[in-house]
């Protein structure tokens, strides 16, 4: 079977404090990390597996903080993306690290999705490596979190990237009705699609793939229905993808993160993003 895996390890921490994000606070303890490498070897043993099985794998690491800081991470996405059973592999990164490493991936399966956080880093530096990523030729979104005082550094930062090269806004929603209708109309020059993230889609009792065809698996190997949508559905490396899939109707009121609702068929959002929607990317931003 075609299934998409979101991963998340045990680690909880970043190399940056953005007042809005949770897990900027913390820090792990090295046993924390040492437990974090562990599953993800573990995740990478049964990965490999899966050829045999006839699977076709798309993988999206989205972790509770930075992930690229750690060897583990960018050595997995290196070797995921020579596998001839996994069709891309994609990370969600603040692209602080280093990019040597980069010249190892295969550049047809590799996608990152890159988050800029005015005030944790200068734009000129982030742009650097932005630069680095696009004359490789990898495949890579930008985005942010569209707070207010960050509108100005993300109009500058539309500036100055490639056309070519997509600027999302997330949608604030730690507060209702963040916006005017005039902020709206801002956003949506710099992002195109920023009205799609604004609502909280209904979508109790509404079909989606989340655990049919796409999973959300936790380090240990727990299978959630969806991040948001906490029901287990079961374990990894005991029930396999056939014994984990089956249609299953969300079991939230409402939808409002971006790696949930575009499993939603009624948004058809596959016409946005073609076959670059895990990574998000617009089908007229694909290079």
């Amino acid at each position: 079977m075609k299934a998409v895996l979101y991963y998340r390890g045990a680690m909880s921490s970043c190399n940056y404090d953005c007042p809005y994000c949770p897990f900027s606070k913390t820090k792990d303890s090295k046993e924390t990390l040492a437990k974090d490498k562990q599953q993800l070897h573990a995740f990478m043993e049964w990965v490999r597996e899966q050829g045999a099985a006839g699977h076709q794998l798309s993988i999206f690491f989205n972790p509770y903080g930075e992930a690229l800081v750690h060897r583990w991470y960018r050595d997995a996405m290196i070797e995921l993306s020579h596998m001839t059973h996994v069709k891309k592999v994609a990370v969600q990164t603040n692209l602080s690290v280093k990019l040597d490493w980069t010249q190892q991936l295969a550049k047809d399966k590799a996608a990152f999705w890159v988050t800029y956080h005015p005030g944790q880093t200068g734009q000129e530096q982030f742009l650097s490596q932005c630069k680095k990523l696009y004359e490789q030729g990898i495949s890579f979104s930008v985005g942010s979190v569209g707070i207010r005082s960050a509108f100005d550094a993300i109009a500058q930062l539309r500036k100055l990237l490639p056309e070519d090269v997509y600027l999302w806004v997330n949608a604030y929603k730690d507060r209702k009705a963040y916006y005017s209708e005039e902020e709206i109309a801002y956003l949506t020059q710099i992002d195109p699609h920023f009205g799609l993230n604004v609502p909280d889609y209904d979508s109790i009792g509404k079909p989606c793939g989340a655990g049919a065809n796409v999973f959300y698996v936790q380090g240990a190997g727990i299978v959630k229905r969806c991040y948001s949508d906490r029901r287990v559905i079961g374990h990894l490396y005991r029930d396999g993808l056939e014994g984990l899939a089956a249609e299953r109707a969300c079991g939230m009121k409402k939808c409002g993160c971006y790696i949930g609702y575009i499993h939603m068929p009624e948004l058809g959002l596959e016409r946005v993003y073609g076959d670059r929607l895990l990574e998000r990317i617009p089908a007229g931003f694909a290079r």
